[in-house]
């Protein structure tokens, strides 16, 4: 119990001081970039409501997919110590070909060029 307590009082210590020091530490003195509505540094040039490019977007997917893929694949060197890791590795294998073949497909189909 009193192993328990002392952590308890350790982890709400600790918990107090560093909300403490976040609201304290950081610099408070608002200037011109902070105040202006984008934080990019220079003001707008025309309206925020205009469409943006359909390949900005497609890239973008593109990314998102490849980033998920590598995430799913990240626990891949685990799968050696299942009962039938040719199983999983089989599965890693197909999604992988599947992925490389729609790459290749966007590739060709002119998907990866940024400028037309």
């Amino acid at each position: 119990m009193n192993l328990l307590l002392t952590i308890a009082l350790i982890a709400i210590i600790l918990c107090v001081v560093l909300a403490t020091v976040s609201f304290w530490l950081p610099i408070m003195t608002p200037d011109h970039e902070k105040l202006s509505p984008y934080e990019c540094g220079f003001d707008p040039m025309g309206s925020a409501r205009l469409p943006f490019s359909l390949r900005f977007f497609l890239v973008a997917i593109l990314f998102l997919l490849f980033d998920l893929e590598i995430a799913l694949l990240l626990p891949l060197p685990w799968g050696d110590q299942l009962a039938s890791p040719v199983l999983t590795f089989s599965w890693a294998a197909g999604v992988l070909v599947l992925l490389t073949l729609g790459l290749v497909y966007e590739w060709m189909q002119g998907g990866l060029e940024w400028a037309e």
